[in-house]
């Protein structure tokens, strides 16, 4: 596995990486419909290019399996290709992301239990619930810390 921190956003990788997304949010953000996914879905291309940090892990064919965006000591996206999952890409990718940009927060959707887990599992902890997400929508997020901060 290769971690690799993208400079040139070319189409062809935006196209990659929301593939990814999509098959991840499916697998594990089961309280979204079919139709918010879609909805969604539209926004994640410009967020893909927006974010200041797009750091990717490609497997040994440098294919994309994961991908992570990191704004201001804070993890913004972590994707793992749905076939990819369990194999540990995203610890690579957590630990990268706080040795080399210093990640210290997340906020993840409650009503994703294993990706709570998978935060706590890597030192984070719960500091802050809201109702809603940061579209308003209701679903509610945890923000999480790293470490006892």
């Amino acid at each position: 596995m290769h971690i690799v921190e993208i400079h040139n956003r070319s189409t062809t990788l935006i196209r990659r990486l929301l593939s990814i997304w999509e098959g991840s949010v499916k697998a594990t953000h089961l309280f979204l419909s079919d139709e918010e996914i879609d909805k969604i879905k539209k926004y994640v291309p410009q967020a893909l290019q927006d974010i200041p940090h797009l750091i990717i892990i490609e497997d040994d064919l440098h294919v994309p399996v994961g991908f992570m965006g990191i704004a201001n000591h804070h993890l913004e996206m972590l994707f793992i290709a749905d076939e990819e999952r369990g194999k540990g890409f995203g610890k690579q990718l957590i630990q990268y992301g706080i040795s080399h940009y210093s990640v210290s927060s997340v906020a993840v959707n409650e009503q994703n239990p294993l990706a709570r887990e998978f935060y706590e599992h890597m030192g984070f902890q719960v500091y802050k619930r809201t109702e809603f997400d940061e579209q308003g929508n209701p679903y509610p997020l945890l923000y999480m810390q790293l470490g006892n901060s």
